[in-house]
């Protein structure tokens, strides 16, 4: 048995054999209704109905669960930004389509990626994030080694598209776009406008 569960369980059932996934389900949740500052093991625990010691069997502390968290965050990116950014695109497509992708994906997992970006977990610690996050890189990557001639001038470029797409993203979900629901397509549609930009005065592209 996982954990025990207390009696007059929550809202949530939890089902015995995997309690990792369920807590994980539950800061999500926390998260998204809370914000990151506030959720607490007690209250996810609660939320489950298992006893308040149960989640430390698999969980040292709150920041080793909101790394957890923040793993399964980047594997949602990177499977989503796969999905969206097919290999057969045009490269210059492909990072505007990631850029574009990069914003809807924050607007619609805001939990997920505010846990990625703003839990200030520190990555000495939790050096399995850097690793975790390394398939996102990798995707803005692979189309700006296509238009560059050297991988160092690649990397600049991904790295430039890819916080672009950031700073939409955090303005989107800050309201620089507004409050409405065509703000989500205006902020991503803004995202792929810079990518292509960026790439159109990048000084140093194949010819």
């Amino acid at each position: 048995m996982t954990g025990r569960v207390r009696p007059g369980a929550s809202r949530r059932s939890y089902h015995h054999g995997d309690l990792r996934a369920a807590l994980i389900d539950a800061v999500v949740e926390l998260i998204a209704e809370k914000g990151i500052r506030g959720f607490s093991i007690t209250e996810a625990s609660r939320r489950l109905g298992v006893t308040s010691g149960a989640p430390y069997s698999h969980f040292a502390s709150r920041d080793d669960l909101l790394a957890a968290v923040a793993i399964r965050a980047a594997g949602e990116l990177a499977a989503t930004l796969t999905a969206r950014t097919p290999a057969d695109l045009d490269p210059a497509d492909r990072l505007g389509t990631a850029a574009r992708s990069y914003v809807t994906f924050a607007s619609a997992n805001r939990a997920l990626f505010e846990v990625l970006f703003g839990s200030g977990l520190d990555k000495q610690r939790h050096p399995e994030l850097e690793a975790a996050s390394q398939p996102v890189t990798d995707i803005f990557l692979a189309p700006a080694l296509a238009l560059c001639p050297d991988e160092a001038s690649a990397r600049d470029l991904a790295f430039t598209i890819a916080i672009a797409a950031h700073g939409h993203a955090t303005l989107l979900l800050d309201g620089a776009f507004g409050r409405d629901k065509p703000a989500v397509e205006r902020a991503a549609d803004h995202a792929a406008a810079t990518a292509r930009a960026i790439i159109g005065g990048w000084p140093r592209l194949y010819q």
